[in-house]
């Protein structure tokens, strides 16, 4: 008999359908051989730092860093925990089948599972990128050894361990530090990811706008406009030269240009577009993404890859086929090229987001707008993502008047391509305000030649940084690293993986030190002042952008958890015994109302339910309210 082990229901119940285990018990479905049963995610987790030692239920003793690391089973889901593990070791289970999400944080779940329950089975790996009928009865037909994915398990142990080694230890000492009312929490991805935010508004804030002035001739049936100038006065005297005179074209500069067409969706990529144009949040998107591929109509959301495999050209041009029968904005779509979005070199666990061939059957009807909307963008991008390119006629006109350059810029279409399919979408969705706009196209000019002008003076203002939106903030998270946060090309060693930046994103709204304004996300007081006090190390979304990288390295087993788990372990010793409060802000944090004077002392003393104490945690002077007593 053969165990196989999802990570949740829906899952459990699309596997055991193929595999003909169509009995239903309790906890499991059973039958042909096989027994399929779940996780609700993460079933067994770290436990809590009093596990370790009584004396670490005082938060003022830290660093908390375990030498042998304790597990403990999550009371919530004990039951499911308690069937998987008689299931594991019931003496009719010969193998035990991984069918957990196929990624980083579905290999730690199985395995924590597998290890507290003390089985020592043969494991086999199911590793899919679709739920798709065919998708699973091939991948159970090509599983793998367990032990071909013991990278991929240490390098989720040392993020495991490497958050909540930064979250509990920096949440604890900078609280007491500061001797703050409510936890101030820290985290290894959140701090670096507000640190972005909290710059921003410092960008925002202290901008300055400046005026500027430029010159615009008009050419009759076409204008051109001066270089920019800071001074009013000499701007006006420039209007005042050329004002009804003439303008002689000294050079005309053409060039045919050509624009590839977009990758692929991977899932952030796809989190930034879906907030552009329906303001959804990557929450909303990652949700509607997961019910779209629980219903088997889209393939695996937490990809990083905007590329597919070789081998998938034949389903990527049926999709097509499917999409271009069923969507009105598909049907003007010219014979693909799937070679564009073919490269084996760039998938690694996963190829990129496309719809599956269950769409063809599906009713749109009974799918949420949202979870449409999401499908919509999928079935677009795999149409442009194989479509020509744009071709486009670009225009400069240089114009000499009264000795002063003016330019007029244009471009003219030679074929839209990819455009062309883009344009019919954003009709489709009621978004055409949204399409790339280009510079309108000139008449024929040619070298030479003389218009009479009128010339007019046009006011400016330096534009200060945008606020963040979920779009923009995803890319820089996405590109810490690498210093340029608009460059698909650059090696992304981001802050989070695709699967957690919507979470951390959530966390940090959710415990106030950001909000939501329209689209826009910026950073409170508090979010503000939690900044202030953070070591620089803490906040630098570069050095944690370095330690997500190390994660990928370790499960390719090019990097070495245990010097990766020591930098962690060391990294928070430095900051624990060299960090100091800063004086200025000291009680910045605490919330609770001075009683007076500690008479042994001379600390502040505070009230609780209970009694009046002391704020020094080395003074025990206490007064109960019940009987007066010291």
């Amino acid at each position: 008999m053969q165990l196989v082990i999802a990570e949740k229901p829906s899952c459990a119940l699309a596997y055991a359908r193929v595999l003909g285990a169509n009995e239903k018990k309790k906890g499991y479905y059973q039958g042909n051989g096989y027994i399929v049963s779940w996780c609700y995610g993460h079933l067994v987790g770290l436990a809590e730092p009093e596990s370790y030692d009584n004396k670490f239920k005082q938060w003022k003793n830290v660093p908390v860093i375990p030498s042998k690391w304790l597990y403990e089973v999550k009371e919530n889901t004990r039951s499911q925990y308690e069937i998987l593990k008689n299931l594991m070791n019931h003496i009719t289970v010969d193998t035990v089948i991984n069918a957990a999400d196929a990624g980083r944080e579905g290999e730690l779940i199985f395995r924590h599972v597998y290890e507290m329950s003390g089985c020592r089975k043969p494991v086999k790996r199911l590793w899919l990128s679709s739920l798709e009928d065919n998708a699973v009865k091939e991948g159970f037909e090509h599983l793998k050894d367990g032990s071909y994915y013991d990278n991929l398990y240490k390098s989720a142990l040392c993020r495991e361990r490497a958050d909540w080694l930064v979250g509990m230890n920096m949440t604890r000492f900078f609280t007491v530090l500061y001797n703050s009312t409510k936890p101030l929490t820290i985290g290894r991805v959140q701090t670096p990811t507000l640190t972005l935010i909290v710059e921003r508004d410092k960008q925002i804030s202290s901008f300055t706008r400046e005026k500027y002035y430029t010159v615009v001739l008009n050419c009759g049936t076409f204008s051109c406009e001066s270089k920019r100038f800071t001074d009013l006065t000499e701007a006006e005297s420039i209007v005042k030269r050329c004002n009804l005179s003439h303008a002689a074209v000294s050079k005309v500069i053409k060039e045919e240009k050509k624009v590839s067409p977009p990758k692929l969706y991977d899932l952030t990529a796809l989190q930034r577009e879906a907030n552009r144009l329906y303001g959804y949040t990557a929450q909303q998107t990652l949700e509607a993404l997961q019910r779209l591929y629980d219903n088997k109509l889209v393939t695996y959301p937490r990809t990083d890859s905007r590329f597919l495999t070789e081998d998938m050209a034949d389903t990527a041009r049926n999709i097509i086929h499917i999409i271009k029968k069923r969507f009105d904005f598909a049907k003007a779509a010219n014979e693909p090229n799937i070679s564009a979005v073919m490269d084996n070199s760039k998938v690694t666990d996963h190829h990129a987001l496309i719809p599956t061939a269950n769409i063809k059957t599906a009713d749109f009807d009974k799918i949420i707008t949202t979870d449409k909307n999401i499908l919509y963008l999928l079935a677009e991008r795999l149409l442009t993502a194989t479509a020509k390119k744009y071709v486009y006629e670009d225009t400069k006109v240089i114009l000499d008047c009264q000795g002063i350059k003016f330019t007029a810029k244009g471009k003219t279409a030679v074929n839209m391509g990819f455009r062309e399919i883009e344009k019919n979408f954003f009709n489709f969705i009621d978004k055409a305000e949204t399409a790339k706009k280009n510079n309108g196209s000139l008449p024929e000019i040619t070298e030479g030649r003389s218009f009479a002008v009128t010339a007019e003076l046009s006011e400016h203002f330096t534009s200060p940084p945008k606020p963040f939106t979920e779009d923009t903030l995803l890319a820089a998270m996405e590109n810490a690293g690498s210093g340029d946060y608009d460059t698909d090309e650059a090696e992304r060693k981001g802050l989070g993986t695709p699967a957690t930046r919507a979470s951390i994103i959530e966390t940090i709204i959710n415990r106030g030190y950001a909000e939501r304004k329209g689209k826009s996300l910026t950073s409170t007081e508090k979010g503000k002042n939690l900044i202030k006090i953070m070591p620089e190390k803490l906040c630098s979304p570069k050095m944690t952008a370095e330690w997500e990288n190390r994660l990928v390295l370790i499960s390719k087993g090019q990097a070495d958890s245990i010097a990766f788990m020591k930098d962690i372990s060391d990294f928070i010793k430095s900051i624990t015994e060299t960090t100091t409060a800063e004086s200025s802000m000291k009680d910045f944090f605490n919330e609770r109302e001075i009683i007076g004077v500690c008479p042994r002392c001379g600390s502040k003393i505070y009230e609780s339910k209970l009694n009046f104490y002391c704020e020094n945690k080395d003074c025990t002077f206490t007064l109960c309210k019940s009987n007066r007593k010291f």
